[in-house]
Order: C-alpha cells, then sequence, then structure tokens
C-alpha cells in the first residue's frame, strides 16, 4: 500500500504546500496503544485546503453548535486534537444526569454492601456484583435506595437453588432463618420453591434454572412490586407498598449456602429492559454521547472519498468503502480509535472474556487429531491474545483463575479411543515389555529378547518416538503461554503480569490445599500434573535468564527455598501443617528464637489477632486511627498507611478472603538496635502485596526479611520466582503424586494381559491337536489378548511421552533436590527448622518413590545425574529427621520412619545410607535402639531386621517357602526384594550396646516387652478366629481382624530376628554375667522362647488348626518363620557360644518351668526325643521339619540344630536326674517357678532374683505392698536359719 501511495505521489503535480501524514506506527494507531502524532511534517500528497475540507466533512460539529465556530481556522492535523477536544465536549446537563436524580439516594454507582448491609456469611466476588451464600441462609442488600418512581434491576441466577430475591428496607433485620420476605417491609420471589413471600407466602410465577435472567421492578407512583422471568412479566407480585417518609426500599437477596447469582444494577445495558422502569445505576450519559459522535465520525469517513487527482472530496455508499491505504484516511482513523477506544473498555473485556471462555472450551473439547492440529491452533490463538499486555493483565485479573479454569490449558488430555488420535498410524508396530522372572528360590532365568521381538521393540520405539515430537509442540505452547504470565518487565503503568499471576497462583493452590472434601473446587490431578511440569519448565526459564544477567545470583540446578520464607510471614501457607505444630503455637514458643537467629521479634498483642473464621459478624467500622505499618523503616522511625476498609469486613470477596493473624516486628539486622530501629510488620494478605513487598528494595528484603546468619547474602533469584518454585512443590504434594501412581495403572495392566498372552500361548502349544474345541477357545483368546495389548501399548505410548516422558523425570528430580536443599538450609537454622511446612519433607520423599518406582522401566533413576550425591543427602535427611524432636506431627513422622525402612531394604540406597557421615550413622542407630515405648516401635523394628536380613538362620528367602507356590504372582512386590544386610551399621549396633551400660538393657527390655505383647495378642486373636470358624451360624471371619492377627505374627517374628540378631553381634550381653542385667535378660529371653515354642510345636493344637484354615488375610502365618527365628536364637545360645556360656544358657533354659523337650524335638519333625547315642530317624513328611527346607537352610545350619538337640536331651536327662524337690513354701510367690532367691528392703518381702530385676526394670514399688524398693539383698534360707538359731 505505501509504494503505491508514493507511485501516485510523484504522478501528482499540485501547486502549493503539501501534508505528509504517514508515519511508521499507523498500525499501532489504529488500536489506540499510542498518541497520534502532534504535528505532521512538511510536503506530503494531500492539498491543505482538500484535507481541511476532509477534516471538517468528518469531525463535523453538532446541530447546536454554529458552523462558523469551528470553521474559522483550516483544519489539519496538527491542530485536529484541540478540535477533537471540543466536538467531544459534553454539555453539563448530560454530565449532571450521572449523579442524583429524585426518587433515588445513593452513590451513582451501585454495588453490593459488603460493609454493612449484610447478615451471615457471604463471598463477595471482587465487582461486589456477584455473591455466594457461605452460610445457612445470608442476606445482603446494595448500596442505593429508590423512594419515588419505577425502578429495576436484573439478578442472572448462577445456581438454582433456595434464594429469596427482591426489596427491603434499612429497618429489616434479618438472620439466618428469616430473609428477604420473611419480614414486614420485605418482599421477594422464589424460583426454587415457585412462591412469593412477605411475612406469608404463595405461589407465585414459574420455577427458575442456572443461567435465567430474574427482573426486579418497583413501581412507587402505584405501589406494586413484580418480577419478570427472562423478559417474560410474572404478573404484579405486590401492591400497597409502604411509602412514605423514611420508606426507601433496596435491592436485596436471601440465599443458601452454596448458591451464587450475580446483579445487573445498570453497571452494563439490562438483558431484558422494561419501558417505564429506569435501572438503579445510570447508563454513563456523557460517555454516550461521545461514542454517538466518533460513530458519526466514522460513518462519514464511509460515506466520503478523497480525490487527490480533481482536489475534490466525493460522495460513496458505506457499502462499497474499502480501506487502500490511504496516509490522510489512515490517520483520521487513527485519530477517531484513539478517542474511541477508552469508550470501549467494558465491550472490549467482556469480548475478551468471552473469546477467551471460548478459547478453553474448545481446546478443552476439541478431539485429538493424529497431528494435535487443533490443540495447536487454539494455543496459538491464546498466545497471540496473551501477547497484548493489557488484554494479559486484565484476562490474568478477571478472567484466568477466577471465572476459568485456565489450567484446562496445560492439560493433554489422553484419547479415549486410539483410533481418534492416530495412534495405529503413528505406532504401526506394538510391543510390550516381559516381566522379569519370578522369583522362587533365587531362580535365575533370564529372558532373551529374540531377533523379532528385538525389531518389533525398535519399531515400536521409534512410532513412540514420533508420538513425542508432535506432544513437544504442544508442550512448548504452553510453556509459552506461562511465560507470558510470568513476565515481570510489563510493568508501565500498572502491576506486571508475574505479581498479579502470583496473586491468582496463591489463591489457586489454597482453594485446592483447603477444599479437599468439595470436589467442584479442586484442580482434577490430571490437570494439576500437566500445570506442574509447563510451570517448571517457564520458572527455570526465567530463574537462568536472571542469572545471566546477574552473576551474583545462582543457576536454577541449584535452586532452593531460603528458610527465612517459613517463618517471616510473607508467604501464605494457609492451615497447613508445620513440622513443629501450629503456626500460633510455634510464634509463642520460639519468639526468643527468632530475635535472636532472625532479628524478629512476636507483638504479643498482635498474637491474639482473630483469623477469618474468629471474626466477628458485628458491623464494626474501622477506627479512624487504624494504621498497617509499613514494612520498612525510613531512618528514624516507621512510615505508616491506612488500614484497608476491606479488613474489617467479615463478608470479603474471593480475592479477600485471607487474613493473616501474624504481625511482626522486624530488626535492623546485625547490629545493635534502638527503639526507633524496630520495623512493625504485618503479613499481608495475598491481594495486599505489592511488587515491594515482594521483590524488596534498598531498604527492605521482600520475601527473605529475617535471614537467619547462616544464609548467604547474595540473592539466589528473583524473590517472586522463589514464591513460584515454592507453590510447584506445594503443587506436588497437594496431588500430583497421588496422579503419578494412579498412570502406572496402564503399565500394569499391560503387564497382566502379557502374562495372560504367554500363559495362552503355552497352553496352545501344550494342547493336543485332536481337542479342536479347547483350541478354538484358546485361539479366541489369544486374539482377545493380542488386540487389547496392541491397544493398551499405544495407550501406554501416550502415557509414557505425556506423563513419563525423559523430560517429566528430569522435572521431578529437579523438584526433589530443590527439596534437599531446602531441608539442608532449614536444617541449619537450629530450633527454627521447625516452621517449614510439613510437605516439604514429604515431597521430598514421595517425588524419590515416584522415580524409583513410577518411571521405569522405560527410565532408570541411576541415569539421572548426581544420582549417587543425591541418594546419599536424601539418605542423611531421613538418618537425622526421622527421630528429631523438632517434628511433632504423627504423620510425617511415620512417612520419615517408612521411608527410611524402605530406604535400607534396596542395594542402593542401603549403601547411600552406609555413604553418610560415620557420626550421623551412628546417631541414626542410637535413635533405633532408644526404648520402644513412647514411639512407634513397629517401624523401628522392620527397619533394625532388613538390617539383618540374610544374615540370620535361614534367613535368605526373599518370600516365605510356603506362599511360593500359594501366590507366584506377587514375586516382585517391593517389601519381598532380595536380602541385603549391613554389616557396617549391625557393627556400629553391637559397638552401641557394648558401650552403653544403660542402653543395652533398655533396649532388650523393651523388645522383650513388646515381643509378650504382641505374641499373646495373636493368640488371643487366633483363638477368636478359630470360634468363630467353628460356630455354624457364622462362616467368616471380619477381614479387619484378620489382618491385625497378620500384623501381630509378623511383629513376633520380627522382634525374634532383632533378638537373634542382638545375640550374635553382641552374646556377651545375655551370657555374661558380670553384668547386672544379663542373668535376668537370659531368664526373661528363655521365657518367652519356651512359651512360643509350646503354643506353636503343640500337636493338633490351636496355631495347626488355624494354618490348616488357610484363611485370605492370614497367609503370612506359618510354622516355618516364627520356628527358624527362635531356632537361630537357640542355636545361637547352645551351640555357637564358648562352653562356659553353653553352661550358663542351658541351664537357664532348662530351669525354665515351662520348657518341654518335645518343642526341640518338633524342629526336625520327630514327635519325641531320641534315645541317648541313637541316630536322628528320618523325619515324617506329613510333619513339620526344617530338613524339608534344604533350599533355604544349609546342611550346616541343620548339623547345628541337631548337635543342640543331642545336647538338650543329654543336659535335660542330667537336670532331672540332679534335680531335688522344692516345697511350695520355698518357690518365688511371683512365678512359681524358681526357689526365693531376694529379699526387698526396706519391706522385706520375698522373690527370685529374676521377677524382682524384671520388675524393676518398669516399677520401684514393691510387687505386694508397693511400698518404694531402696534395695535388694540376696536371701539364703538355710544361711537365714542358722543365723536366726544362733541368736535365739
Amino acid at each position: 500500500m505505501r509504494v503505491r501511495a508514493r507511485a501516485r505521489l510523484k504522478a501528482l503535480r499540485v501547486r502549493g504546500r503539501m501534508v505528509w501524514p504517514w508515519t511508521d506506527s499507523v498500525a499501532e494507531r489504529l488500536g489506540g496503544c499510542c498518541e497520534p502524532v502532534a504535528a505532521a511534517e512538511a510536503g506530503g500528497i494531500v492539498h491543505e485546503k482538500l484535507l481541511n475540507d476532509y477534516l471538517h466533512r468528518i469531525f463535523s460539529s453538532p446541530d447546536h453548535v454554529p458552523p462558523a465556530a469551528t470553521s474559522r481556522k483550516p483544519l489539519n492535523f496538527q491542530n485536529l486534537p484541540e478540535h477533537l477536544d471540543q466536538l467531544l465536549q459534553v454539555d453539563n446537563e448530560d454530565e449532571e444526569s450521572q449523579g442524583q436524580v429524585e426518587g433515588r439516594l445513593g452513590p451513582s454507582t451501585v454495588v453490593l454492601d459488603h460493609t454493612g448491609g449484610f447478615e451471615g456469611l457471604l463471598l463477595v466476588d471482587d465487582d461486589l456484583l456477584g455473591v455466594i451464600g457461605h452460610s445457612n441462609f445470608g442476606t445482603i442488600r446494595s448500596t442505593t435506595c429508590v423512594y419515588k418512581g419505577k425502578w429495576v434491576y436484573e439478578v442472572l441466577i448462577s445456581s438454582q437453588g433456595l434464594m429469596q430475591i427482591g426489596w427491603c428496607t434499612i429497618n429489616c433485620r434479618f438472620n439466618q432463618e428469616e430473609g428477604v420476605g420473611d419480614t414486614h417491609n420485605s418482599y421477594a420471589y422464589d424460583g426454587n420453591r415457585v412462591r412469593k413471600w412477605n411475612v406469608t407466602t404463595t405461589n407465585y410465577g414459574k420455577a427458575w434454572a442456572a443461567g435465567d435472567i430474574v427482573s426486579c421492578l418497583i413501581d412507587l407512583d402505584d405501589g406494586t412490586l413484580s418480577f419478570c422471568l427472562n423478559g417474560v412479566s410474572l404478573g404484579i407480585a405486590f401492591e400497597n407498598l409502604s411509602r412514605g417518609l423514611g420508606m426507601a426500599y433496596f435491592p436485596a437477596i436471601s440465599l443458601s449456602f452454596k448458591e451464587s447469582v450475580a446483579f445487573n444494577f445498570g453497571s452494563r445495558p439490562l438483558r431484558y429492559p422494561v419501558a417505564g422502569f429506569r435501572p438503579l445505576q445510570d447508563p454513563p450519559c456523557a460517555d454516550l454521547v461521545r461514542a454517538q459522535r466518533l460513530l458519526g465520525c466514522f460513518r462519514a469517513v464511509l460515506s466520503v472519498e478523497l480525490d487527490p487527482v480533481e482536489g475534490r472530496l466525493v460522495e460513496k455508499e458505506s457499502s462499497e468503502w474499502q480501506l487502500q491505504g490511504q496516509p490522510t484516511i489512515l490517520l483520521t482513523l487513527a485519530h477517531i480509535f484513539q478517542r474511541f477506544a477508552p469508550l470501549l473498555d467494558y465491550e472490549v473485556q467482556d469480548c475478551l472474556k468471552q473469546l477467551m471462555m471460548s478459547l478453553l472450551r474448545l481446546y478443552r473439547f476439541s478431539p485429538i487429531v493424529p497431528d494435535l492440529g487443533l490443540q495447536i491452533h487454539y494455543l496459538r490463538l491464546t498466545i497471540s491474545i496473551l501477547r497484548h499486555q493489557k488484554s494479559r493483565k486484565f484476562l490474568l485479573s478477571n478472567v484466568l483463575f477466577d471465572v476459568l479454569r485456565s489450567v484446562v490449558f496445560f492439560y493433554i488430555k489422553s484419547p479415549l479411543r486410539v483410533e481418534e488420535a492416530g495412534l495405529q498410524e503413528l505406532i504401526p508396530t506394538t510391543w510390550w515389555p516381559h516381566r522379569s522372572s519370578r522369583e522362587g528360590r533365587e531362580s535365575k532365568e533370564v529372558n532373551e529378547e529374540t531377533a523379532e521381538e528385538r525389531l518389533r521393540r525398535r519399531a515400536y520405539e521409534r512410532g513412540c518416538q514420533r508420538l513425542k515430537k508432535r506432544i513437544e509442540v504442544v508442550e512448548e505452547l504452553q510453556v509459552q503461554i506461562l511465560k507470558l504470565l510470568l513476565d515481570n518487565k510489563d510493568d508501565n503503568g500498572g502491576e506486571a503480569s508475574r505479581y498479579i499471576f502470583l496473586t491468582k497462583f496463591r489463591k489457586f493452590l489454597q482453594e485446592n490445599a483447603s477444599g479437599r472434601g468439595n470436589m467442584p473446587m479442586l484442580c482434577p490431578p490430571e490437570y494439576m500434573v500437566c500445570f506442574l511440569h509447563r510451570l517448571i519448565s517457564a520458572l527455570r526459564y526465567y530463574w537462568d535468564e536472571y542469572k545471566a544477567s546477574n552473576p551474583r545470583a545462582s543457576f536454577s540446578e541449584e535452586a532452593y527455598i531460603p528458610p527465612q520464607i517459613f517463618y517471616n510471614g510473607k508467604v501464605d501457607y494457609f492451615d497447613l501443617q508445620r513440622l513443629g505444630g501450629l503456626l500460633s503455637h510455634l510464634r509463642k514458643t520460639l519468639k526468643d528464637d527468632l530475635a535472636s537467629k532472625a532479628n524478629i521479634v512476636i507483638d504479643p498483642l498482635e498474637l491474639q489477632a482473630a483469623t477469618m473464621d474468629d471474626l466477628d459478624e458485628d458491623d464494626e467500622a474501622t477506627p479512624a486511627g487504624t494504621q498497617r505499618p509499613m514494612q520498612a523503616l525510613a531512618i528514624g522511625g516507621a512510615l505508616p498507611l491506612p488500614r484497608p476498609g476491606w479488613l474489617s469486613s467479615p463478608t470479603l470477596g474471593r480475592a479477600n478472603r485471607f487474613l493473616s493473624t501474624a504481625a511482626v516486628s522486624l530488626m535492623t539486622p546485625r547490629r545493635p538496635l534502638s527503639t526507633l530501629e524496630k520495623v512493625k510488620v504485618r503479613t499481608l494478605s495475598v491481594e495486599q502485596r505489592t511488587r515491594e513487598d515482594i521483590e524488596g528494595s534498598h531498604w527492605n528484603e521482600g520475601l527473605l526479611l529475617g535471614r537467619p546468619p547462616e544464609e548467604p547474602e547474595q540473592p539466589l533469584t528473583e524473590n517472586s520466582l522463589l514464591e513460584v518454585l515454592d507453590g510447584a512443590v506445594m503443587m506436588y504434594n497437594l496431588s500430583v503424586h497421588q496422579q503419578l501412581g494412579k498412570m502406572v495403572g496402564v503399565s500394569d495392566d499391560v503387564n497382566e494381559y502379557a502374562m495372560a498372552l504367554r500363559d495362552t500361548e503355552d497352553k496352545l502349544r501344550r494342547c493336543p491337536r485332536r481337542r479342536k474345541d479347547i483350541l478354538a477357545e484358546l485361539t479366541k483368546s489369544q486374539k482377545v489378548f493380542s488386540e487389547k495389548l496392541d491397544h493398551l501399548s499405544r495407550r501406554l505410548a501416550w502415557v509414557h511421552a505425556t506423563v513419563y516422558s525423559q523430560e517429566k523425570m528430569l522435572d521431578i528430580y529437579w523438584l526433589l533436590r530443590v527439596c534437599l536443599r531446602t531441608i539442608e538450609h532449614g536444617d541449619r537454622t537450629g530450633s527454627l527448622f521447625a516452621f517449614m511446612p510439613e510437605f516439604y519433607l514429604s515431597v521430598a520423599i514421595n517425588s524419590y518413590s515416584a522415580l524409583k518406582n513410577y518411571f521405569g522401566p522405560v527410565h532408570s533413576m541411576e541415569e539421572l545425574p548426581g544420582y549417587e550425591e543425591t541418594l546419599t543427602r536424601l539418605a542423611a535427611i531421613l538418618a537425622k529427621h526421622f527421630a528429631d524432636t523438632r517434628i511433632v506431627g504423627t504423620d510425617i513422622r511415620d512417612s520419615l520412619m517408612q521411608a527410611l525402612a524402605s530406604y535400607v531394604c534396596y542395594p542402593h540406597s542401603l549403601r547411600a545410607v552406609e555413604r553418610i557421615p560415620e557420626d550421623q550413622r551412628i546417631a541414626m542407630v542410637r535413635n533405633l535402639l532408644a526404648p520402644y515405648e513412647q514411639r512407634p516401635w513397629a517401624q523401628t523394628n522392620w527397619i533394625l531386621v532388613r538390617l539383618w536380613r540374610g544374615c540370620g538362620f535361614g534367613y535368605r528367602y526373599t518370600r516365605l517357602p510356603h506362599l511360593l507356590k500359594t501366590k507366584p504372582e506377587d514375586a516382585n512386590l517391593p517389601s519381598l526384594q532380595k536380602p541385603c544386610p549391613s554389616t557396617l551399621l549391625q557393627q556400629h549396633m553391637a559397638d552401641l550396646l557394648r558401650q552403653g551400660s544403660d542402653v543395652a538393657p533398655s533396649f532388650l527390655n523393651s523388645v522383650l516387652n513388646q515381643l509378650n505383647w504382641a505374641f499373646s495378642e495373636f493368640i488371643g486373636m487366633i483363638q477368636e478366629i478359630q470360634q468363630a470358624a467353628e460356630r455354624l451360624e457364622r462362616n467368616f471371619v471380619d477381614s479387619r481382624q484378620l489382618k491385625v492377627c497378620a500384623t501381630c505374627f509378623d511383629l513376633s517374628v520380627s522382634l525374634l530376628r532383632v533378638l537373634e540378631m542382638t545375640i550374635t553381634l553382641v552374646p556377651e550381653i545375655f551370657l555374661d554375667w558380670a553384668r547386672p542385667t544379663s542373668e535376668m535378660l537370659l531368664r526373661r529371653l528363655a521365657q518367652l522362647l519356651n512359651q512360643v515354642l509350646n503354643r506353636v510345636t503343640a500337636e493338633r493344637n490351636l496355631f495347626d488348626r488355624v494354618v490348616t484354615l488357610r484363611l485370605p488375610g492370614l497367609e503370612s502365618v506359618d510354622h516355618y518363620p516364627i520356628l527358624v527365628a527362635v531356632t537361630g536364637i537357640l542355636v545361637q545360645l547352645l551351640v555357637r557360644g564358648q562352653a562356659s556360656e553353653t553352661e550358663r544358657a542351658t541351664s537357664v533354659l532348662l530351669a525354665d518351668p515351662c520348657f518341654q523337650l518335645r518343642s526341640i524335638c518338633y524342629l526336625l519333625g520327630q514327635p519325641e526325643p531320641p534315645a541317648p547315642g541313637t541316630v536322628l530317624p528320618a523325619p515324617d513328611r506329613k510333619r513339620f521339619s526344617l530338613q524339608s527346607y534344604t533350599d533355604y537352610i544349609n546342611a550346616e545350619e541343620l548339623a547345628q540344630v541337631e548337635q543342640m538337640l543331642t545336647h538338650l536331651t543329654f543336659a535335660s536327662a542330667q537336670a532331672a536326674a540332679a534335680s531335688l524337690p522344692t516345697s511350695e513354701e520355698d518357690l518365688c510367690p511371683i512365678c512359681y517357678a524358681h526357689p526365693i532367691s531376694a529379699v526387698f528392703q526396706p519391706c522385706g518381702h520375698k522373690s527370685c532374683k529374676a521377677c524382682i530385676n524384671q520388675h524393676l526394670m518398669n516399677n520401684k514399688d514393691c510387687f505386694f505392698c508397693k511400698a518404694t524398693i531402696v534395695s535388694v539383698e540376696d536371701w539364703d534360707k538355710a544361711a537365714n536359719t542358722s543365723t536366726t538359731s544362733s541368736a535365739a
């Protein structure tokens, strides 16, 4: 166009001065983005006279202005702005028409009265026109009332529940039960129940539905009130309204919980205007007049054409007009639109809102085509809109996250059918991984990949790569959207996009964190997964961009959240739990630490401030003197700002739902403080923060206020990016991890169908050819499984590309490392570590679990950069914090314990535990050996057992032998990994038990107590199970009871294994009687071992009968696990020790009244003990025998069992021959098993040493008289008898 215009210019030879109106920014001026040129350059294509005539014709004056007033001076583009100002000047009467009018009282802009005109708890939108009920029956009225004339307003029904809409006077008093229409002088229409209300109620109108428009009309001239539904009159509802002095009516509504509406008092054109009735809010008359005049100018442009050759104006039909690029016309249009654009703000905003809603709806519901072209198209359109700064900020402030679930834009939905997405063309060849060999007796069966399978796999992988490349195009567009939303350089003329995004993003997190039980408020977890990955990409882009321009900053690879963010109150964590408990409690108990370490002083008065839930619902005006202190201090004192009025209102908008309870005073860091240097800092709500509150300034550190001395002074990155990162960690905790685990189900389905297909193919090969009927059925099954696997393998390719790709794995890995660094930095702050939210530890644990369990076998965690270092750092965190007293939450402590138990179960992670510093390893083992009382001892015991597994007697199995044939499909369960004992940690345990005089007795006493409890509970439960199974009227047992019973059995076995480990590593604890507690511990151990043996080995006993039932849930209950654990202890005591130690152990074992040699014989399948010197007979196959488990118990161990049986047979015979009868009076009155050997002082009661020593482990009071025992002395009957006689 420009070349053509210049050519025409050269052809013109017009005398006189020419005007050249063209500039390079005309296109921008057409959009109203910048001012028109102040003056045109000399030299152009239009003669001055022609330009003057053209401009006067276009910008003609209104009819009531004399033409001569504006035609005296020639018009050009230099003085056109002045002319336009005169043209658009509105008379005073038009301006005043927007103010007060007769019959109406109140502000000219009508909104809902959220400061005083309400009852109950309501959520009011930011524009004060929309409202949601948040209590039983809340009521709210408008700010403007009417007392004369005819008036109307409209209500958009967003939900069709219980609401009463109408009018009321200021004297009406409402409550949670009575609303509009339930009192005198209040009138309402209820479309839910189709009734009208004024104290009493009658049928009226029609039922409304969501999306309907209710028009509320009041005629105060005739005293009538009526309603319309979608423009259709429902008739007069009420007559004879009270009128006169003091009677004015407000629009009002009462609505129940979760019901919502939107009012239109006239701020925009009524949807259904009614003749003769005036909206409560007048239209902008002056703006309308200006718009009409500008539209007239625009029509004139369309009907007039310039003819530079003839030098005249030509009339033309507007329908034939075309923009051909004439510079004069372009600049004329630029001036028109420059003035017209501000008048179109609302229309443009509504258009933008509707456009964005349409784009989101199209993106969400459009089909998945092979090239994802539809999704790409809609995303590009969205990006084009968001590139415009003003549009982007408007959409962020008012539409995205508020009206729309904009997270949908970051989701790539899975196709419902493979054919829908064209996956058959993209991935023509299917393949599925074969499950690893089943685990039985440590079989090493290897599935070799054939050449055909290799070709299929490579073809499948190429198809997956093609699919991944197409999906990456969509993902990149989604990242571009987030980059636009996170732009912080577009703050010209307002707040930058990033800070608007932060406000909305935090509210989004709050709704999903606090509304877990309210599904409509929750973002679907599949959306959250995609949103998280795109957010991480955009975040790291800006993080590294900042590093490029600020060398002192850190790369995103070194990112973490500084610990002061958790306690300085700058970031709202809602009601999420902290490591040390409630935030209010921490601020009270740790206020001295905050002052000394972070220079933060808690104001005692502000600590009593109420949260939003504690607000009074009384209408309290904010005192004029109430002020919110600034966050920083100019030298000499604080600079106060007025307290925002919304802080006094219990009815807050959605954007104002958070009121912080915290107020802190910050002292100037690192130097002595004076009174004047203290700075009052109130934690601001998300909506009240400014860029300075976040990023800080030269006198304010923003989010990093209160830096502890352990933290470096140089900034990591922009503070706003730290808050985005904190939100990303929270997102993972809210629902991303659960969704990652859920999507693994597709891979599990593939494995199950692949196994079924292989089994079917095996049967086909084995089936005789003559059985054609069976062959046909098997062939049919084979076809069904193959088709299903084809479908699932293509779907699995989609899941791997969108959820489990290498890039997604790196995102989760980066998040894990962020959490590890954050925890490490927080730990250095000492007691202030308690302020950290619990979800940081949860994300560290869960993200590692996801990387290990969810992304394989396609991607391995071992291939990640810094894998070994990350494992070691996580191991150090688990080892230190599983018993950290700063962490008080039961759930997070259990999670840490479970994570550590899982960590020591796998070779790679166990080696990481062994790599942590020695002092940390020893501290971890010391915590594991602490007494089991008052803590989760069961999980602690599992950890110790896993350190021993693989070293104990017959303890090298991966699965219980009796389960290998019954449930082979569970061979690869994570809890059934191959044993990987740690000799290093075992050595630490042995050293601690030897060195500490109190460590071993307290630890073993608690282990023996818990073993006694667990086995007793198990026996009691199997008695109940047996009785229930024998009853005729009931042939089932509660599954929960079965689970608890199996758990008690497993606990008993694990406790026995811990005892076996202790005896093996440190036998002197039991056998060195120079130690004061050794004999007592050995007697208690012998007593428990004999009880277990007797209960389990008795002929046709209770244990046998329950095991024979094979009830679901009791699969782990069997003879083998518990008997081999007991056998391991006995072998260590009676066979592997020194002669003197063996003799002590034998004497204690035989002295226990519960000892039965038959129980020892049961271990080898013998009903009775063999005669001395005879060879053991072959075991009975129908009976239990350790000799039947030669795959799990080696020959050396069996020989030791035989040696033990021989030894006990001989020793028991000798003991029987040497034993002397003991009178009942000489037996211990507690156990009746041993002679009296101790007397208590000062009370003089007597018992055996074993009983009194065991009693004193837990209680210092006499067993009989409850007197405090001062000392225990040896007592010998014969010596005391002789002493008494000599005294006589």
